[in-house]
């Protein structure tokens, strides 16, 4: 049974999600990228952000969670909200604005299911201040943990990093995209649970991990537990995960899919790992679910498996 600093937690008590909320539209090239031109492509559109995401597949798996996020007062944001209750995820303190549209990421995924370009509106964001989180301190007292993406601004993460150590909960994070990762630089020996992709721990390490070099991404892991992760999870696409803590480390492979939209894989794996570890699952288990949660979401065309559940897990998991 693999180590896991185990944090005070109480899994009847909600996850507190903060974050990213928005649309996601992607288009699936039906052949080779074009420069100029229009492209023939299969294009869908469903609710995304790394928080959103992370909230709801936590919802899915029977968790209590609450999201702070923010939303336009638009019809998309009206939508999106709508959605994400419906899915189980306490919304009762989102904020709604209307200076700035619902938060949009639009992507172009390759024939081979790898993005080719992405491009996101994320204004809104910069509207949840230190004062929107101060004023929701009750929902940090009453939570079991906190995970958080780094789509905030500077000032607000810090307010958000300072008041879960005041109230003493976990805080698990991921990055959400490269150009975003240095801002959880400061924080990492405030972790509990980093899940950062290849490309975001190399800017944290300073090294360069090839995903299919075993070696490089545990030392990668272990590089970011020396700086204070208490479980470093590295994402390496199609070659698994690698992980590290003080006391273990090791790779899990990916589970063979057909890969029919990346998008969201990332936050299924996060969300499962913390629900695993609220419910005392060992880490090499913890970590081999959520693989199972990014593989399955990698067969669904949209962010989250809307029939996401740990039965489901388990029952294709194969590794």
């Amino acid at each position: 049974m693999a180590y896991i600093p185990k944090p005070e937690t109480n899994i009847e008590k909600p996850v507190l999600v903060i974050g990213a909320a928005g649309i996601d539209i992607v288009g699936h090239l039906q052949g080779e990228l074009t420069p100029g031109t229009s492209n023939p492509a299969n294009i869908r559109a469903s609710y995304g952000g790394v928080a959103r995401n992370v909230a709801e597949n936590l919802a899915r798996l029977g968790q209590p969670v609450k999201l702070l996020t923010v939303v336009g007062d638009d019809e998309t944001g009206e939508q999106l909200l709508r959605s994400t209750a419906n899915a189980g995820v306490d919304i009762s303190d989102v904020l709604r604005l209307s200076n700035h549209p619902t938060s949009t990421y639009l992507a172009v995924i390759g024939s081979r299911g790898n993005v080719e370009y992405a491009i996101d509106d994320m204004r809104i964001i910069n509207e949840l201040s230190p004062s929107y989180f101060r004023d929701h301190l009750e929902a940090f007292l009453s939570a079991s943990m906190l995970f958080v993406d780094a789509n905030l601004s500077r000032e607000a993460l810090r307010t958000v990093m300072s008041l879960a150590r005041k109230v003493k909960i976990p805080v698990c994070a991921d990055p959400a995209s490269r150009p975003l990762t240095i801002k959880l630089k400061p924080y990492l020996n405030r972790l509990h649970l980093f899940t950062p992709n290849s490309f975001e721990a190399e800017i944290l390490c300073g090294r360069s991990i090839t995903p299919s070099n075993r070696r490089q991404a545990i030392e990668a892991a272990k590089c970011l537990v020396s700086q204070g992760v208490d479980i470093a999870i590295i994402a390496l696409g199609h070659f698994g995960v690698c992980y590290a803590t003080t006391e273990t480390s090791g790779r899990i492979p990916a589970i063979q899919t057909e890969v029919v939209d990346p998008t969201g894989a990332g936050d299924a794996l996060t969300a499962t790992v913390i629900f695993a570890l609220l419910n005392n699952i060992p880490l090499d288990d913890a970590i081999r679910l959520g693989v199972s949660a990014a593989s399955l979401t990698l067969s669904h065309r949209g962010t989250v498996l809307p029939d996401l559940s740990v039965e489901k897990l388990y029952e294709h998991l194969v590794i």
